[in-house]
């Protein structure tokens, strides 16, 4: 349900930007789907060339704001420990070239983390040595809730207002997700039938007006009013879930990129790549647009995207000198 075009390059904003790692606006992952897809566990965690930055960003937000980003239920430290340990294996082993340890210290895009700190919680050690934010999912009478998370980067919506819920209670704002509806019943259906050794994955996007990981609210109306379309970022999350083999909890992982689109415009395939951004944001509908944060900018948002492709042919030559 994604683009096939992968690159381990930078996705911040620079003079001569990469082109975007994932492209789902592309038409490949519609918005409001589940669209979940089996996730090669060799490409369970993907660090690029901004880990480095992402980690630093990780632990001033930590510092600057503790629970509203890290936050845990007594009982989940054993799920916190499988995971810690489960994520240093995996990261030595597939990515040897990036990660290093030496005794219990683990050596990254020039941080250094102590895996035996007993004064950070183990959910905080694992979040610390990759770009992903992570959440513990665990059943209980009532559902699924949200029993433990590291969330540097949340897309609109805050783990203070989550935490502990079911997903029936996480998804009620979105529209066609509420308790009861179907959607509803297929994610907690796919929840209970998740596997051990059968992550999945699933991707979804959305439009924001600055350019910014920890993005836990809208921006002020008149903030959005006045951004020109063509000033826009669209944030595309990565999200994977993988079934704890020892405890059964389940990890939720969310990878944040972030795509101007000036860039997005200025890629060879730009044509294409508006023309499926701007059928979907048609598509929506009030309720589905006003969640999305786009009701009111969406016309001027659809006249960008339908000019033709030469419109982005100067736009292109710009950034590549």
């Amino acid at each position: 349900m994604t683009s096939g075009r992968r690159t381990a390059s930078l996705h911040i904003m620079t003079p001569a930007h990469a082109p975007p790692t994932y492209t789902p606006y592309d038409g490949s992952s519609p918005l409001f789907a589940i669209g979940l897809s089996p996730l090669d566990p060799e490409r369970w965690f993907e660090p690029d060339a901004n880990l480095g930055s992402e980690l630093a960003e990780k632990r001033h937000l930590v510092a600057e704001h503790g629970d509203k980003v890290l936050c845990a239920e007594a009982g989940t430290e054993d799920a916190q420990r499988e995971i810690l340990e489960r994520l240093t294996h995996y990261l030595t082993t597939r990515h040897p070239d990036i990660y290093r340890r030496e005794g219990d210290r683990m050596h990254m895009a020039g941080h250094t983390v102590d895996l035996a700190d007993e004064n950070m919680l183990p959910i905080h050690r694992a979040g610390l040595l990759v770009q992903d934010d992570l959440v513990i999912m665990r059943k209980g009478e009532n559902g699924w809730r949200v029993a433990a998370a590291f969330l540097a980067f949340p897309s609109s919506w805050k783990l203070s207002e989550k935490f502990g819920k079911v997903m029936d209670e996480v998804h009620a704002p979105v529209p066609g997700f509420q308790g009861g509806s179907r959607n509803a019943e297929l994610i907690n259906r796919m929840f209970d039938r998740l596997q051990p050794g059968n992550p999945v994955r699933r991707m979804n996007w959305s439009i924001n007006w600055r350019h910014a990981l920890y993005h836990p609210v809208s921006l002020p109306s008149d903030v959005v009013r006045e951004t020109p379309p063509e000033n826009s970022v669209i944030r595309v999350e990565r999200q994977t879930l993988t079934k704890l083999p020892m405890t059964g909890d389940i990890l939720f992982t969310i990878r944040i990129y972030l795509d101007p689109m000036a860039i997005i415009l200025a890629q060879p395939d730009a044509q294409n790549l508006a023309a499926g951004m701007a059928d979907q944001l048609e598509r929506l509908s009030i309720d589905e647009a006003e969640y999305k944060g786009i009701s009111r900018k969406r016309a001027e948002l659809l006249a960008l995207l339908r000019q033709s492709q030469p419109a982005f042919a100067e736009p292109q030559k710009t950034l590549a000198e």
